[in-house]
């Protein structure tokens, strides 16, 4: 076994050459990884860009997409934003802004709705417009879309509802806001359509009453399948979009659920179920997001928290 012995020896006892030899080797090889790596991950992103490219599906008369609104689309609650235009064209008087106020804070720092608190102010939000006709509040809108809206729409939500809208597939806008203040954000974005909240009117002129309940959680589930069935949607071929876990049975009934700018519990559920994420939020835009309006209390209670906020910066 002496050539067995002489490989052990030789093993044991590297020359400093071989053991240069055997570092530069390793060096060269690493190096060339490296610059591989690159190119892999860059092929790999490739290959997922191609993935997410070919959704959504061009020329698929039988899919359409759901976005929410509020934090989604965009910036802050519509309804904040619109409450903001009427309370500069005085819709508002002080004792509707203390209470308005006082429920908005109790649902924030209670973070759940009672619905003793709820009613009262869908009743105080809906007695405001009550008596006004429906063209003057449009009307309304349109101004507060320009001063307000405008220039709080998430430029990436944007581009996911034009990406839809290029493959041909109607989009809708699926809000709690009343549906007059959706409308609007749908047809300046060019978009399909709008669902939201339907206050009564006679004559074309408000009631003070809801058609049925605020657009909320399970009732935008209910109106998508509606709206799918009257549309002949195939909800496994569709796409829905929103930032809050309120909107999980939307985002549950289709096929392509997107979590866009997500809270806390969202963010866990979409991991969970493998949903895609999308956050167009910087940090301090994520802590400071909009003011969270109890949900489906009409144009008037979010507007009634702005309306408080502008006092307390006026003393």
């Amino acid at each position: 076994m002496p050539a067995l012995g002489w490989l052990t020896a030789r093993r044991r006892s590297a020359s400093p050459r071989s053991v240069l030899a055997g570092e530069a080797a390793a060096e060269a090889a690493l190096a060339v990884r490296e610059q591989a790596a690159p190119a892999e991950a860059a092929d790999d992103a490739r290959e997922a860009e191609d993935r997410e490219s070919r959704f959504p599906v061009a020329g698929d008369p039988r899919a359409a997409a759901f976005f929410d609104l509020d934090n989604t689309v965009m910036q802050g609650a519509a309804i904040f934003h619109f409450g903001r235009g009427l309370y500069k064209r005085k819709f508002f008087h002080k004792r509707d802004l203390l209470r308005f106020a006082w429920q908005q804070t109790w649902f924030r720092v209670a973070g759940t709705e009672d619905p003793g608190h709820m009613e009262d102010v869908r009743n105080s939000a809906l007695s405001i417009v009550k008596g006004h006709r429906v063209e003057e509040l449009m009307a309304i809108g349109e101004e507060i879309y320009d001063e307000y809206m405008a220039g709080k729409i998430w430029p990436g939500t944007r581009a996911l509802a034009q990406a839809h809208l290029d493959a041909g597939q109607p989009v809708w806008l699926v809000t709690a806001a009343p549906v007059e203040t959706a409308t609007i954000i749908a047809r300046r974005l060019g978009l399909t359509g709008a669902l939201g909240t339907v206050a009564e009117s006679v004559g074309g002129v408000y009631t003070g009453r809801l058609v049925g309940e605020p657009l909320h959680g399970p009732a935008k589930a209910e109106a998508v399948k509606a709206l799918a069935a009257a549309r002949g949607l195939d909800l496994a071929r569709c796409a829905a979009y929103s930032d809050s876990a309120n909107d999980i049975p939307m985002l549950s009934l289709v096929g392509h659920p997107y979590a866009i700018n997500p809270d806390s519990a969202l963010r866990k559920h979409a991991r969970e179920h493998d949903w895609r994420l999308r956050d167009y939020r910087t940090g301090r835009k994520a802590a400071r997001i909009g003011l969270p309006a109890a949900a489906g209390v009409g144009a008037v209670a979010g507007g009634a928290v702005a309306a408080a906020a502008i006092q307390r910066r006026r003393r």
